[in-house]
């Protein structure tokens, strides 16, 4: 668990940024939603609220959460009954993922971690970046996770965690030099086997890019 009691979002949302300019790193827009809506449902099994099997995602606990979003997501499992499987959830989370996005940068900005700078370009257009502030926050997470990917220390379940979801979505790509990425993917291999929900989230989030990117260029078929 981080020291600055992050939630799995937000860790991820510190990833996905530049702490260079304060903008999004080049990520499909895709596998930062799902990222996101992954780190929802990993906040719940984290919490021992949700957990999963080869088939199907079910609540092994139905206690309120003091957080809306996450509340309000483990009351849509409760209510479907236990019957779809990790994918589903995925999707059906990501739909909220701006929402996700939104309300972690925004609790990290409350933090005194990131600054909102409104910016204007040919008058009109705006854009919005986040410099960091506090960048102990940032530093923390990226040294969890390289000492995961670089040692053959036994990681904690909440790092296992966030390297699955950092590997899903690409974002490895974007804070790694190519060669020590190249050098850690057995390494990546084997800690994804420790976590069967996080494991699980990761096919699920790889099974739905592919059949993005196939849907995108039928010609592949």
């Amino acid at each position: 668990m981080s020291e600055f009691n992050l939630t799995i979002a937000e860790e991820i949302v510190l990833l996905i940024l530049d702490d260079e300019n304060g903008a999004f790193h080049r990520l499909p827009d895709w596998s930062i939603r799902y990222a996101l809506s992954g780190a929802l449902l990993m906040e719940l099994a984290e919490m021992g609220r949700i957990d999963t099997d080869l088939e199907r995602l079910f609540v092994i606990k139905e206690d309120a959460i003091d957080n809306d979003l996450l509340n309000s997501l483990l009351q849509e499992i409760v209510k479907e009954g236990g019957d779809q499987n990790i994918r589903f959830w995925v999707e059906r989370t990501a739909v909220h993922s701006d929402l996700i996005k939104e309300h972690a940068l925004s609790t990290l900005v409350d933090k005194g971690i990131l600054e909102q700078k409104e910016q204007k370009f040919l008058w009109v257009f705006r854009s919005r970046k986040y410099p960091i502030v506090d960048g102990r926050a940032e530093k923390e997470v990226k040294l969890r996770l390289f000492e995961v990917l670089f040692s053959d220390a036994l990681p904690s379940p909440r790092d296992v965690v966030l390297l699955c979801l950092a590997h899903a979505c690409g974002v490895l790509k974007a804070i790694l030099p190519r060669r020590e990425l190249d050098r850690a993917l057995d390494r990546i291999e084997q800690v994804r086997r420790l976590d069967l929900i996080g494991q699980a989230v990761a096919k699920a989030i790889w099974d739905i890019e592919v059949s993005i990117a196939v849907s995108s260029h039928p010609q592949f078929m």
